[in-house]
């Protein structure tokens, strides 16, 4: 069976997953873009599993090098990615996901994107506001 992105395309090449070049821990970096504003939300870490759970659900499932486990992406706060696209680099050592961002929060912090901040006169600044207090993004993970 072919893998498929949401919208029951296929993906092309029977080879599509070994082509990828893995790191020594098995894990490919990926970034996540908004589709419709093209910019840049976070970048995360897929492992096999990770790509093709993404892949079965059209929802972004990332590896979680902190819990160490699969994430599925929003499945505490809500905000979910889903998968409209992918592409990989000229190396094949980079994944790029197209997503649409359910409620317009991609960070742990509240913030549309997890690059918020920017360097100015050499100190780094907020340049993002937070649009949610993660507090309670997270509070009925703990309830």
């Amino acid at each position: 069976m072919s893998p498929t992105l949401a919208d029951g395309g296929a993906v092309a090449a029977p080879d599509w997953l070994e082509r990828l070049r893995w790191d020594e821990h098995g894990l490919i970096p990926v970034i996540a873009q908004e589709a419709a504003s093209g910019k840049v939300l976070m970048l995360a870490w897929m492992n096999r599993e990770a790509l093709q759970a993404t892949l079965r659900r059209g929802e972004a499932v990332y590896w979680s090098r902190s819990r160490n486990r699969l994430w599925h992406k929003g499945e505490e706060s809500g905000h979910v990615q889903t998968v409209l696209g992918m592409a990989i680099d000229c190396d094949d050592d980079v994944l790029l996901l197209q997503v649409a961002q359910q409620g317009g929060i991609a960070c742990h912090t509240g913030r549309h994107s997890c690059f918020y901040r920017g360097l100015e006169q050499h100190r780094w600044i907020e340049l993002e506001p937070v649009l949610k207090d993660p507090a309670t993004m997270y509070s009925k993970a703990k309830s």
